[in-house]
């Protein structure tokens, strides 16, 4: 695919897709709920991330897994600050996952230098507004409702084309409300308002969002699709969720192979790696100037024909 410039105010300039680690402020997320709620360890927890490869740690401190319900401003001020200022103080590129404006502007102050908003602005009318005024990079995510009745809101007929279509209009809405353009990071919103096939089909035409000409996050780790892909044969219960790590490492390889500018995954290392080894196989496709030996094409020439031979040879 034609990849969107991948440039971002105040962001390093990875020759890779890069590798963003979660850090759950909260006792209700859908697979570590309660296991970083204490300050002290979710900071170890991102320090260790770092470590094990990540480029960014996203601080979130309300949950957004299905049906989960609100908490209140304070309480969501209260878990993420002291996590976004000791994780920045320490040298890490934090993110903030939050949809509310006055969350966002006090992580940014604290030290976060990403705001993402997993309803792109559409949840709090003052959000745009205040990311406008930080400067900081925004992910602008596919959202058409709130957690406890998103799941209703599955309703498509063409997947690909509508969720790129509302993202684009979302879009729209923030630059008006004075969001520079080149802020915006877009996320297609996988497990949001989307059936386990609308999340495969997106996951699938990444390439397609070249057209808004922006850097896309995708977020696919531990997600009820892969679960269900991987449930038991005999009783058809899901892959427990802290079990679907592999599986949301080969998503986020897929993802960086079709442009994606990072990945969002709760266990790093063996997704860190493997956007390694994604992007070393790109650059040597490139560099390498025709074949190595009699019979075999030149890098990045190999046809679909020659692809479905080698599969089956």
């Amino acid at each position: 695919m034609k990849r969107p410039s991948q440039a971002l105010p105040g962001l390093p300039g990875w020759d890779r897709c890069a590798v963003m680690g979660i850090v759950n402020v909260t006792p209700d997320s859908f697979s570590d709920g309660g296991r970083w709620l204490d300050p002290g360890r979710a900071v170890d927890r991102g320090l260790l991330l770092v470590d094990q490869g990540a480029d960014i740690v996203d601080v979130g401190g309300e949950s957004t897994r299905p049906g989960a319900t609100r908490v209140s401003e304070e309480e969501e001020l209260r878990r993420v600050l002291p996590v976004v200022r000791a994780l920045a103080d320490k040298g890490v590129l934090v993110s903030i996952d939050t949809m509310r404006a006055r969350v966002a502007d006090a992580a940014v102050e604290a030290g976060a230098r990403i705001v993402n908003d997993v309803s792109g602005g559409l949840a709090d009318p003052d959000m745009a507004r205040a990311v406008a005024g930080t400067g900081v990079p925004f992910v602008v995510m596919h959202w058409r409702g709130q957690s406890a009745g998103m799941d209703a809101l599955a309703d498509y007929t063409d997947v690909v084309a509508e969720v790129i279509g509302e993202v684009a209009r979302q879009m729209d809405a923030v630059v008006s409300a004075g969001v520079d353009p080149s802020q915006i990071i877009v996320d297609p919103g996988l497990g949001f308002a989307k059936s386990r096939r609308d999340d495969w089909a997106l996951l699938a035409s990444l390439g397609a969002w070249s057209a808004l000409g922006r850097p896309v996050l995708v977020a696919a780790s531990r997600k009820r699709f892969l679960g269900e892909l991987l449930a038991d044969p005999d009783t058809g219960e899901a892959r427990p969720a802290r079990e679907r790590d592999a599986a949301t490492a080969a998503a986020g390889v897929l993802a960086a192979a079709q442009g994606a500018w990072a990945v969002r995954v709760h266990e790093v290392r063996d997704t860190a790696d493997a956007v390694r080894v994604e992007a070393a196989l790109r650059h040597a496709g490139r560099a390498l100037p025709g074949p190595t030996a009699p019979g075999v094409p030149p890098a990045g020439a190999l046809t679909e024909d020659a692809l479905t031979a080698g599969a089956r040879a």
